[in-house]
């Protein structure tokens, strides 16, 4: 059975990240997770992750189109 959660170690390596990184990502809300277990561990969604990954790569795509219109 594949994996739903992964840790932020995890999510940080993913995206090449520092973990302080990953953990603000996820404080801010811009990265969605929960909090699992006695000791409050964060864990990610893979779907959330992907869904994150997605919307950084149209965020990009829309600046990049519209530094390419003011030129």
């Amino acid at each position: 059975m594949a994996r739903r959660f992964i840790p932020l170690t995890e999510v940080s390596e993913i995206l090449d990240i520092s973990s302080a990184q990953a953990y603000a990502l996820v404080r801010s809300g811009a990265l969605p997770a929960i909090k699992v277990g006695g000791r409050g561990q964060w864990r990610v969604e893979l779907a959330e992750l992907e869904a994150y990954i997605q919307r950084m790569y149209d965020e990009t795509r829309d600046f990049v189109h519209s530094e390419q219109d003011r030129t």
